[in-house]
């Protein structure tokens, strides 16, 4: 089932793309998905395949050859992405916040000369923003520019870095040499093809093992000034404010991972019998799997409540937050009552749920965990003047 129902106002030529891009998912995305997994391998063969659909400039506007899309578009497509390959999903969806924070902040004509390619394989962005001690405190980043003739000299290394192996702009928070503590964080694009940076790998992830995942050293890397994204020393402005429709990706992306969950428990709880009738007709499963069905629907409205405030030109943290907290925690709820369901069958790999349960996990850590995802919406409720008080 889609994220999206006939009631969203979509048009005709959006369903169709819908349509032919869960057939595309299911039928090619799937199998390919399946096989990087059990190797460790890139999901990067497909990414050409992804720019022919349209699918690496969804939210550019046509004026710069893009689709132009709502972003309630954008969601329910990373959702039918995700229920075949969580790893293509996440590609995509780190690629459209870059490019967010981009048409949103970059000077002219960057901004434009981007733009107008942004949907094109070889310009895969990539969003550069954690460190080995700088995570949820992304703050604490202590990767430096120093100033020199026509813009920077970048060093330094981050960790964690989606589409950090092919991807071509780096967009990078950094911290101005010699600032204070919190302050002289800049955000600068880094072109990946420039001297100095070196990509290495991470290997073992647990899950999502499709999408690359790497390390990226800064070794005296020359930005221009022309490529400082937003003001100086409002580099950590201008990076958290793509999360805010960054975690409305990844709550798509979670509800994607559920929805498949959901599918395979039913699938199976009818072919497997036990006791002589299958193993939908005893209530346990029945209410796993009823219970998976009501938070799934829940987590999808509160993803298309939040895309509809982007639409609307809304503030969307707390509308983000809480989308993105409730969809992850039912993608690994959901995950773990798939495995419980199958039962030993479940434990191995030839099963996908086992995958599944893998590539459920990370949605509550990245782009920011369940545990931050509740303090927005805490401080969110603070700043409306409501008593938050111990139970």
């Amino acid at each position: 089932m889609s994220l999206a129902s006939p009631s969203m106002g979509f048009t005709e030529d959006e369903w169709l793309m819908l349509e032919t891009v869960r057939e595309f998912a299911r039928n090619e995305l799937l199998p390919l998905d399946r096989k990087c997994d059990k190797d460790e391998s890139s999901m990067v063969e497909v990414h050409p395949k992804l720019a022919e659909m349209g699918l690496l400039n969804l939210c550019v506007p046509e004026s710069l050859n893009g689709l132009g899309c709502s972003f309630r578009f954008y969601a329910a497509m990373i959702h039918e992405l995700s229920y075949a390959s969580p790893s293509t999903a996440v590609t995509v969806s780190v690629h459209t916040l870059t490019g967010n924070i981009l048409q949103n902040n970059a000077k002219e004509p960057l901004r434009s000369d981007l733009m107008s390619g942004w949907g094109a394989a070889e310009n895969l962005g990539v969003f550069v923003l954690s460190e080995a001690e700088a995570g949820s405190d992304a703050g604490a980043a202590k990767a430096g520019a120093t100033e020199v003739d026509g813009g920077f000299r970048i060093n330094g290394e981050k960790m964690w870095i989606t589409n950090g192996l092919t991807g071509r702009w780096l967009l990078t928070l950094v911290r101005l040499d010699g600032s204070p503590e919190k302050e002289g964080l800049c955000a600068v694009l880094v072109d990946g093809q420039s001297e100095g940076i070196e990509r290495t790998p991470i290997h073992g992830k647990m899950g999502i093992r499709g999408s690359e995942t790497a390390v990226l050293h800064f070794n005296d890397v020359f930005v221009p000034e022309s490529h400082l994204v937003g003001e100086r020393s409002a580099g950590l402005k201008v990076m958290l404010s793509g999360l805010n429709e960054g975690r409305i990706g990844i709550a798509s992306q979670a509800t994607g991972i559920a929805e498949a969950c959901l599918d395979e428990m039913v699938a199976y709880a009818k072919e497997r019998t036990q006791f002589q009738q299958p193993i939908g007709k005893f209530q346990a499963l029945q209410e796993m799997i009823s219970d998976t069905k009501t938070e799934l629907e829940a987590a999808k409205l509160l993803i298309w409540q939040a895309a509809g405030k982007v639409d609307a030109g809304m503030p969307v943290p707390a509308a983000s937050a809480k989308a993105k907290l409730l969809a992850s925690e039912c993608a690994n709820r959901a995950a773990y009552r798939a495995v419980q369901v199958h039962g030993g069958t479940g434990y191995v790999n030839e099963c996908r749920v086992e995958q599944l349960y893998r590539d459920a996990r990370v949605t509550t850590i990245y782009e920011g965990t369940s545990e931050i995802q509740r303090v927005v919406i805490a401080r969110e409720l603070e700043k409306d003047g409501a008593t938050i008080a111990a139970a």
